[in-house]
């Protein structure tokens, strides 16, 4: 099926029967940047970051804005299910194709803890980390217990994809429910119909709270205070456990730190790269 609301960008095999969909733009002229997305009906890289990556692009970095498995353009297996370490594996092997020896990683949700992730097994590969609301911190029935995983789950499991009822979910991951736009939803909903309803079941994350202080980079995190699916006291556990962390709590703000205060995070971002916040 085409996903036409989202443009197509290349392809690497990375696990037997896997083949990850990737966008790769601009110059490593100061390095390279890994965007890992999160989870949910209709995820991808490119709509996870269309507002963030070009603009590390326009001031000197390479962007590789992939899809994880099961989302996207990427290989959406039917059944089996894969660890945290098993597509931390892919993301390397991804890395590993592209000829890139050390990269910075940029995840949220999911995607941050598939990056934390990477970071402890790869740490030979990881230059910095920067994570928006990284799962992974919480025992599994904390999440459960969340305004947003319960409506996202009663969507998949009950109602079904439609975009009424994507609207009901995304309007839990933004404060601001007016950046809920129509292209969101269409765009969301088009991906959302080439999923498998049982997709985010298929990757298992385990809660990683306890490691955080093998991370060896350093590590900048941005949490929304008024986060529905991941609960804002991840923040203070990077904070206190990652021996070089930089935590920013943002208030009137949800799940998606980079799509309601863009600006913030690209700009904050930057200068963390540049080994410039001071």
């Amino acid at each position: 099926m085409v996903v036409e609301a989202v443009p197509e960008g290349k392809y690497a095999d990375v696990d037997g029967d896997i083949t990850m969909h990737y966008h790769d733009v601009g110059a490593a002229v100061r390095g390279v940047v890994l965007f890992i997305h999160g989870s949910g009906p209709g995820a991808s890289g490119w709509s996870n970051f269309r507002g963030n990556y070009p603009f590390l692009v326009e001031h000197g970095y390479r962007a590789i804005v992939p899809d994880t498995m099961g989302y996207g353009y990427s290989t959406k297996p039917e059944a089996g299910t894969f660890t945290l370490d098993d597509v931390a594996a892919q993301y390397k092997a991804l890395l590993d194709a592209l000829g890139v020896k050390r990269a910075t990683l940029v995840g949220n949700s999911q995607g941050g803890a598939i990056a934390i992730t990477m970071a402890l097994n790869y740490p030979e590969m990881i230059e910095k980390l920067v994570l928006m609301a990284p799962g992974a911190l919480e025992k599994r029935d904390t999440y459960m217990e969340m305004e947003g995983i319960k409506t996202m789950i009663r969507v998949l499991y009950k109602e079904g994809i439609s975009k009424e009822t994507m609207r009901k979910v995304f309007s839990l991951q933004l404060h601001d429910t007016s950046k809920v736009t129509d292209e969101v939803i269409e765009e969301r909903y088009q991906v959302a119909l080439t999923q498998h309803k049982d997709n985010i079941a298929r990757i298992q994350v385990t809660n990683q709270e306890d490691r955080l202080s093998d991370i060896e980079c350093p590590v900048l995190c941005f949490w929304g205070a008024d986060d529905k699916f991941c609960p804002p006291t991840g923040a203070s556990k990077i904070a206190s456990r990652c021996a070089n962390a930089r935590t920013m709590l943002i208030s009137s703000c949800g799940h998606w730190v980079m799509v309601e205060y863009p600006k913030l995070f690209n700009e904050l971002t930057l200068k963390f790269l540049n080994d410039d916040l001071g």
